[in-house]
């Protein structure tokens, strides 16, 4: 549901509400009881998490092979190097 920004014209109180597309504006102050508008607002940016449309849909293949490079060799440099084991004290 979006969030509409609400002022009032008699005590300037702006108060936000979330509100279904489908309602209608509010029309009292919660306040005052005073006229209210509806401001325009820009909304939210959007926010696209996790690999997204923007790696395989809209890059150019000269950019995905240099990502593609880069995130292999970055995995290879921060895995753990395979069977480890502490080596035994020196002797003196």
């Amino acid at each position: 549901m979006p969030t509409y920004e609400y002022e009032c014209t008699k005590c300037e109180h702006r108060f936000e509400t979330f509100q279904s597309m489908r309602d209608a504006p509010l029309k009292k102050c919660p306040k005052c009881s005073g006229k209210v508008k509806r401001l325009l607002g820009t909304g939210a940016g959007i926010i696209f998490k996790g690999q997204g449309f923007y790696q395989t849909d809209y890059r150019s293949s000269s950019y995905k092979s240099a990502a593609s490079a880069d995130s292999a060799s970055s995995s290879t440099k921060s895995s753990p190097p395979a069977n480890t084991k502490p080596s035994p004290p020196a002797k003196k």
